[in-house]
């Protein structure tokens, strides 16, 4: 069992919470304990609760690391288009591939709930709203008639029904419906609601 002054507490956080990754990766959400996050770095869970508030704190932090990369990876994918329907689509099949690829730590993201009556910090809201901010920016030039509130209302509503794909397609609930593309069934959702919202070209 390691000492505290064995690492700093940058280092054992950094440590914890690649630890959790790993956990949650393998074993899924139901998996994850201070006890296995503590175990698996070698200290004792009250030396990770000076570090962390509390197993939630590390989840929060945990699916702020995640909120990160998906934005990271959107960034990337949407620097290789100029147009804005196109950055737009693209963003829908970055979010769905991403959760393809991560379910588990995508799924922790949003299943995780805090203890009733308490609201996740302001640090936190500012990363789930950089994802909206990142679909508004492209359905400006594209509905410049539009009302900033509705574009902000447009981007969550389109947001909410790619959302809700990928929670049917981790789920297996599309197989069952008889859908053979994920992908191919964002990109109709994105273009034909994108299609009535800004008149956009065929």
């Amino acid at each position: 069992m390691a000492r505290r002054n064995d690492h700093s507490r940058d280092e054992i956080k950094e440590m914890a919470l690649a630890a959790a990754e790993k956990i949650i990766s393998t074993e899924g959400a139901k998996g994850l304990s201070a006890r296995k996050v503590a175990a698996a770095i070698g200290y004792t869970v009250g030396t990770l609760y000076l570090v962390f508030d509390n197993l939630d704190d590390l989840i929060l932090q945990l699916n702020a690391r995640t909120l990160d990369r998906l934005h990271d990876r959107m960034l990337e994918d949407q620097a290789r288009h100029n147009d804005p329907l196109e950055r737009l689509l693209q963003l829908g099949h970055t979010y769905i591939s991403f959760a393809d690829e991560e379910p588990h730590r995508w799924e922790l993201v949003f299943e995780h709930r805090l203890p009733e009556g308490q609201q996740p910090p302001d640090w936190f809201r500012e990363k789930v709203a950089r994802m909206f901010a990142l679909v508004e920016a492209d359905l400006q030039p594209l509905a410049s008639n539009r009302s900033s509130r509705e574009i902000k209302q447009a981007a969550a509503a389109l947001w909410s029904g790619v959302h809700g794909i990928c929670i049917l397609a981790i789920s297996k609930q599309l197989d069952v419906a008889g859908v053979e593309s994920v992908q191919e069934l964002t990109q109709s959702l994105m273009s034909n609601y994108l299609k009535g919202f800004t008149n956009a070209r065929e």
